[in-house]
Formats: structure tokens, sequence, C-alpha cells
């Protein structure tokens, strides 16, 4: 790119709105949702989609909720024609849904649409022309005169058109798109639907839908949104027209340039699932639908398996939703930087301890279950992360509830073993890594067995100190300790005190339950603290019998202590 070549691009448009008020309203509510899927999704499709495809999508589309569904081209393809008929014929359209159908503004393709709808209970039939001066200079080498002469002659077929169709039990409805709105003269726009409006002649029971499509984003989103409220507020009878959206994503900008223009008036959506679209793709309707759940708002679309959604587009369509697409893709629930998974950690640790109602988890903007996700992939370990992450990884995937003062250590290790391997760490290979330094380190001392002292032999002198008998392999060699404690824990330190290998003082001890039933086992944390250096280490021991795993804790603890 060189910065000369900077001349040859401007700016479109500045739309003058003194009295602007999009900027402080707030959406409060789901506006009327259409999936284009079935048509401007799949005409961006290298290979489109067949009947069987479709179908299965058009399926899953009105089990999210969808009442309003653009099916087809039917004057573009046969496929498209025998799918529109088949879903009509055999009876799979729902009462409560309104199959839309796309035509130009031409009669012949007017008619083979009204044919496709012939049985059809509810239809939208969306009629357009291109509209814009670069269109009308470029492609079309019209007047502006000659550009609404098309609109009113296709309106006017339209028209007669439902009308016979409303005699054989059909109800139509219109709607009208000047394409390429986004690039189009705000005065001709307001002209053209005029016109079309004129000719409808809708009424607040049978509204005519007037669709301003950002058909390419020439420009930023508030000025889509300024263009939505000058629409919005300068057509006439606005109680007997219904604004609709349909933006492109070609700046990036079309989540923002849809719910600006909600906020600026619109009544309805049209978009695809994912923003799949010609170029860059059209509107994610899930990414706007869950921004409002996030809100606090019913979107009135049903996302709670948004796993199964995902795959049946991909099925369907052939195309892949990237891994960081919003609420959908692998990794976007995923933290891999350890302060975002400490924070993560508490805030679910929080919500859990407390029974807080309302969602308080930092990093996390919703909770993943409300739309089928789990929360197994939420943190993944590799060298950036920390030790929120791995204590976060051990206790949900493995029970180990790793004590705080302990989770530095068990962080630094794992980490540094990611680090060391350059790659990405499965919950498996952190729990293999983490038991093999942490609960299986046998060496110098391995606890072969023991016995604790029946009441009749305990030690004289004090009845709340009991005697234990070790049989220990020191450096591969069997030897026998024996002393007496407080209880099992101290009476082995109080043996190795005896054997003169006592070089720590035991400064930490807790245990808890993993498992449940018959399977619960007991896991003990040590931490010992050199008496030369002050240097804390942590060991883990894993027991049915709770004694037995704190004795295993306190060999660990010591042998990595000589590491």
């Amino acid at each position: 790119m060189k910065n000369s070549n900077i001349l040859k691009y401007k700016r479109r448009f500045d739309v003058k709105l003194p009295n602007r008020q999009w900027p402080d309203r707030k959406i409060d509510s789901a506006p009327v949702w259409c999936s284009v899927d079935l048509r401007d999704g799949n005409q961006a499709l290298a290979v489109p989609m067949n009947i069987d495809q479709k179908l299965k999508l058009f399926k899953t589309l009105i089990e999210i909720g969808f009442k309003e569904i653009e099916v087809g081209f039917p004057a573009a393809s046969e496929t498209e024609y025998k799918f529109i008929r088949k879903i009509i014929d055999e009876g799979l359209v729902p009462e409560d849904v309104s199959l839309q159908v796309l035509t130009q503004s031409r009669e012949h393709l007017i008619r083979k649409t009204f044919d496709a709808l012939k049985g059809c209970k509810n239809a939208i039939v969306h009629l357009y022309n291109s509209t814009s001066a670069l269109q009308r200079k470029v492609t079309f080498k019209m007047s502006r005169e000659e550009i609404i002469e098309i609109a009113r002659k296709g309106a006017t077929l339209v028209k007669e058109l439902a009308d016979e169709a409303e005699k054989n039990g059909s109800h139509i409805r219109m709607e009208y798109s000047p394409e390429s709105f986004s690039d189009t003269e705000l005065d001709f726009a307001l002209e053209i639907c005029e016109a079309v409006k004129e000719i409808w002649k809708p009424t607040p029971q049978n509204k005519l839908i007037i669709n301003l499509p950002e058909t390419v984003q020439y420009n930023p989103p508030n000025i889509y949104a300024d263009q939505i409220e000058w629409v919005s507020t300068n057509i006439s009878d606005r109680d007997c027209v219904e604004i609709s959206l349909h933006t492109h994503n070609d700046r990036g900008t079309g989540v923002a340039s849809t719910e600006l223009g909600i906020m600026a008036g619109a009544d309805r959506v049209e978009g695809t699932l994912f923003g799949n679209g010609e170029r860059t793709g059209n509107l994610d309707i899930v990414t706007v639908a869950l921004n409002m759940f996030a809100e606090g708002v019913d979107p009135q679309l049903n996302f709670s398996n948004l796993p199964e959604i995902r795959a049946i587009y991909e099925e369907c369509t052939g195309m892949k939703v990237p891994p960081r697409q919003p609420y959908a893709g692998d990794l976007v629930f995923t933290a891999f930087s350890g302060s975002h998974q400490d924070a993560i950690k508490k805030g679910m640790d929080m919500m859990r301890k407390d029974g807080v109602k309302e969602w308080e988890v930092p990093y996390l903007l919703i909770d993943p279950t409300d739309i089928g996700c789990s929360y197994e992939a939420i943190i993944r370990i590799n060298s950036q992360s920390g030790k929120g992450g791995v204590a976060y990884v051990l206790e949900n995937d493995f029970g180990f509830d790793i004590p705080s003062a302990m989770r530095q250590q068990v962080g630094d290790y794992v980490n540094g073993r990611a680090d060391a391997l350059g790659k990405e760490l499965q919950p498996t290979e952190i729990f293999d890594i983490f038991s093999q330094e942490f609960i299986k380190c046998e060496s110098p001392i391995k606890l072969e067995s023991y016995k604790i002292a029946s009441d009749e032999n305990k030690p004289e002198g004090d009845p709340n100190k009991i005697l234990i008998t070790a049989k220990l392999r020191v450096n591969g060699e069997e030897r026998m300790f024996s002393a007496s404690g407080n209880g099992p824990i101290n009476a082995l330190v109080m043996a190795f005190a005896s054997k003169g290998i006592k070089d720590f003082k035991l400064v930490d001890y807790r245990s808890h339950a993993i498992g449940k039933g018959s399977a619960t086992k007991s896991a003990a944390y040590i931490c010992l603290e050199s008496l030369e250096d002050g240097k804390k280490v942590w060991g883990i021991g894993i027991d049915s019998n709770i004694e037995s795993a704190g004795l295993k804790g306190l060999i660990c603890a010591y042998n990595r202590s000589r590491k």
C-alpha cells in the first residue's frame, strides 16, 4: 500500500442530522429477525447448498425461533425453485413462519417468484433495484426518474399478483430494498421508497417493509445510523412502514452498524448465522442476539445449544466458524493469560460459594453454559498461563483444591514444562506433570508400610500421643522408623528427628476428599519449611485412608525438598 494511493478515496457521506436521537437510546427489546442464510448466505458459497442441506438448515432456523426466513431467489435457479415448492407442498412451513423470497424488479422474474409461492400461507416478496449514484452511472446508465420507474413497475406488478394470491388464501406482504442504499443520496432513497409505498398503500395492519441495506460499508457505523434515523423520521405514514436493516461487513463493523441502526429506529434485522455472506459477509445475527442477551434483553431467539447449531451450519454450508468468532468459536471463552485465569477462577469460586445470582466473572461476558458450552475450555494452559489457571484445571477436571499458598509452586512448575515443550498442555498432560512432581515423588524416601500402636501399646505418659512404626525405603535400602507424636504425621516427623534427618519444620497441612461414595479418596497437602534457608516446599499424598494420605504427603514434600 502506497500512501500516495490515498488520493483515490474520499469520504462519501456527511448526514445533516442536527437533532439526532439515536446516541441516547438503548436496545431494550428484540427486533423482528429475518434469516437470509438460505438465500444471501447460500449465494456466497463456492458450492451452494443442495435441497437436503437447505432443508436441514431451514428446520434448524425454525427451531432457533426465526419467524421470517428468506428461503431463496426462485427465479435464479431450478434448485431454488424446487426447494421452495418442496417445503410448501410437503407442509413443512409452520403457520406462524413467513417465507421470504427475493426478486429483481423485472416482470418475468416477479411472475416466476409468485409461481413458486402458490399455496404458501404467509409470504414476503422482497423486491429490489439498485439506486446509488455509482450504480446509476456505471451499471445502468440511467437517471433518477428511470430508476424510480423500474421500482414503480415492479411494485405495481407485485401488488396485482399479491391481490390475486390473497383470493386463493395466501397472505403476501411486500418488502422493498433500494439496493446500495448505503451509497444512495438520502433524498433520492426517500423519494423512491415513497413511490413504492404509494403503490402498495400499506396500513398499520399490513405494513410495507422498507429494507435499507448497507450493501457495501462505505461509511462508519455512526453514519449508517444517521441514515437510518433520517429515513425513519422523514418517511410519511411511519406507522405503516417497517424499517429493516441488512448490513454487510466490509469494514468489519456489521454488528455495530446493526446495533446503532436499531437504536436509530429500525424495527427489523436481516442477517445470517455467523455472518456468512458475500465478500466479508453479512451481519452475524448470533452476535447481535447474544449481545442483547448479555445485557438482560430477551432476543427472542434460542441459542441454548450453540455448538449443535454451529455443527449443522458447518455441515450444510461447508464453512468453518473461526476460533475467535464471538460466542461460537472454539477459543472465545478460553483464557491462556495467567492474570486472566486467576481472575476467572476467583470469580467462579465466589459465585459458587456465595450463591451470587448475577453473572460476575471477570473476562467472561456470559456464562458459557447458557449457550450449551462447558466450562472445560475456559482455562487452557501454555507457557503464558499462571498459577490460577493450573489450579482451575486441576480442580475442575480432577478435583484437587490446591491451597492458595501452594498454587505458585504448582503453576511455575507446570508452566515451565509447557514452555520447555513449546506447546499448549491438555488437561490430562497437566495432571500427569503435576502428579509426577507433587504426588509421585518417591526418592530418596518411599513409604513401604506403617503401623499405629493399639490402645494398650500407646506410649506411657500422654494418653493423646500415638506410636508409629514405619518401614521406609531410603535410597533403595529398607529402614525402620519409630517414634511417638500427637498424631501420625507428627509421629513420623519425630521419627525423622530420631534418625537425624529432620532439617525442616512442618508449617501447613490440610486435606479434602476427592470423589464420592466407595471411590472417595483423601488428598493431603503438606508444606515443609527449611530450617537452613526458610524455603518452603509442598507435597501431596493421595490415599483412601486419610492417615496414609497425610504420611505420603509428608514424605513427598521431604523428597521434593531434596531436589
